[in-house]
């Protein structure tokens, strides 16, 4: 028996070098680091750990050990959390729903401003811990009372519990902004990636609620806008950009939507989208709606494979405002918050910030824009990890702190 744990204990060094060494092989033949990204190599080096705590995570669920995104979050979340004396933090719950409270130990004679944060990580990644330098620095910069949502993610959990979780909590958080010294003509909804997303479907959903205080701006960083229309340029021409793939993208969503993974070829090619949904939606969704300097020559034209009805019906939910807010009605967009948009450059998301901007304005928003030509996808999260911070994150951040002081 001893001789096998010595075999066992022996045979570890070597299967974790074969797994590195699988990562790297990967990120060298499906990764596309494009020219305009700083620091390439860099992003190589994180790409390489990202993809290879992915597999030992994916080793370990198969071992039936742990889940492959509680494993990313235990690695991420050792590396986050930084105190900071100048900001006071309180873990709370909102019934079951946990939550972080970020408040500037300075006292203030007058009531702050507040800010809901919904956090990225396409709701399987991402958490309370891995987003609280983030909170942390906005609340202490923009001298705000900020509310972070721990909302339950996938796998164990899917749509709509995210977005039910952090409608919950922001509305008791509105209900009782004078207990925590928040003024309520300014309040302010915050989030990345898909957290932008739940910004997005939360003001929707809040307009026209008298009995709560208007939201006072949303601020939407890198936001996944819609499921729809996976043609745009920006998904061509970034689809292989670290750290959002369209195979993890793919992934995600259907993890997050209940789907089985066998409906991805029928989702990127339109064949679940009845025609009279497109004829009617294209007018938000189609790439004709970008600046003309976000569409090249080369794309390939956004055509729709031959309407399958199986696939419909497993996937209809991705036509639900509520995992499209691009195609919320005009009255609805009409009386939304104003809102500050980041995109960047180098992420396949990208275009649809520039749709939704175009949607906002069109219905008399005001829109704030600020556009990254060296950010990727998820670079927010990286403005203090010091090696591996990037100076799209910490311009990011500092544009969110400018906007937000702004209000």
């Amino acid at each position: 028996m001893a001789v096998l744990w010595l075999v066992l204990l022996a045979g570890l060094p070597v299967f974790f070098l074969g797994v590195l060494l699988w990562a790297v092989l990967e990120h060298f033949r499906t990764a596309q680091v494009p020219r305009g990204l700083q620091h390439a190599a860099k992003v190589r080096c994180l790409h390489c750990v990202f993809l290879y705590a992915m597999a030992v995570g994916n080793i370990l669920e198969k071992l039936r050990i742990c889940s492959m995104p509680r494993f990313v979050h235990f690695l991420h979340d050792r590396l986050s959390i930084k105190n900071n004396r100048e900001v006071v933090v309180t873990d709370l719950r909102f019934g079951t729903i946990p939550v972080r409270l970020f408040r500037p130990k300075a006292a203030s004679s007058s009531p702050r401003r507040g800010i809901l944060f919904y956090h990225g990580g396409a709701s399987i990644f991402g958490s309370l811990d891995s987003y609280h330098n983030v909170c942390s620095f906005l609340a202490r910069e923009t001298d705000s009372v900020l509310l972070s949502v721990g909302y339950r993610k996938a796998p164990e959990h899917h749509y709509p519990v995210a977005i039910t979780d952090c409608l919950n909590a922001s509305i008791y958080f509105l209900k009782t902004l004078e207990a925590y010294g928040v003024d309520p003509s300014r309040v302010v909804a915050c989030g990345d990636s898909i957290g932008g997303m739940i910004v997005a479907i939360i003001t929707q959903t809040l307009v026209g609620r008298t009995d709560l205080p208007q939201l006072r701006a949303q601020v939407l960083v890198y936001p996944v806008i819609q499921a729809i229309n996976l043609q745009l340029p920006s998904f061509q021409q970034n689809q292989n950009v670290p750290f959002l793939s369209l195979q993890l993208m793919m992934t995600c969503v259907c993890s997050y939507l209940a789907i089985d993974l066998s409906w991805k070829d029928a989702i990127l090619k339109g064949a679940c989208i009845p025609r009279d949904f497109w004829n009617k939606y294209r007018k938000w969704l189609s790439s004709d709606n970008l600046p003309k300097r976000f569409r090249t020559k080369g794309q390939q034209p956004e055509t729709l494979a031959p309407f399958n009805e199986a696939a419909y019906l497993e996937t209809k939910h991705i036509l639900d405002v509520e995992n499209a807010p691009l195609i919320a009605e005009d009255k609805i967009i009409a009386q939304l918050p104003e809102a500050f948009l980041v995109s960047c450059e180098l992420d396949m998301l990208r275009d649809d910030s520039l749709l939704y901007k175009k949607r906002l304005e069109d219905q008399g928003v005001r829109v704030t824009w600020y556009h990254v030509e060296d950010g990727f996808h998820g670079c927010l999260v990286l403005f203090d990890k010091k090696f591996f911070s990037f100076p799209c994150s910490l311009n990011i951040m500092n544009a969110v702190v400018s906007y937000v002081k702004g209000l």
